[in-house]
């Protein structure tokens, strides 16, 4: 099994399979299209976002489902067909979509979600995008609570 280096822990294998493919990359990191999602129970429910290629480069997420269970998905088309998802419809959050918030820790120790652009993942090809949000229903810097966080 190939192995990669890790920001979190260390050296890890992994089955190409687990891969998940950001066909665009991520914004502000487009040349990184290759990243795990390590999500050891201990860290339960953060999910640690590893770029393949880039030992350094490592995001902190939650499920969606647990920051706002009442969160309401907007994928504009073009991220749909990148997805390989039809575009005529919004895909439901944990049956055909994965659909995580990535977790920010300022310098003043505030922490927040980024529920403007979430990322979004095909849970059967393992296709993923940050999908950025067109409206400002949400915030790229929605406060979480500290229940959620301990």
């Amino acid at each position: 099994m190939p192995e990669i280096l890790t920001k979190y822990f260390g050296t890890v294998e992994y089955r190409e399979a687990d891969i998940l493919q950001f066909p665009a990359g991520l914004p502000g990191f487009e040349e990184q299209s290759q990243f795990l999602a390590i999500e050891p129970p201990a860290d339960a429910p953060l999910t640690f976002l590893q770029s393949v290629r880039l030992p350094r480069l490592c995001f902190l997420a939650l499920p969606m489902q647990g920051v706002d269970p009442n969160y309401r998905l907007a994928i504009t088309r073009e991220d749909l067909a990148s997805l390989h998802l039809d575009t005529s419809q919004q895909p439901r959050i944990g049956q055909e979509i994965g659909c995580f918030a990535v977790i920010v820790v300022a310098e003043n120790g505030h922490i927040s979600a980024n529920l403007l652009a979430p990322i979004v993942v095909n849970l059967a090809n393992r296709t993923a995008v940050q999908a950025i949000r067109i409206d400002t229903v949400y915030s790229h810097q929605h406060a979480l609570t500290e229940a959620l966080c301990s």
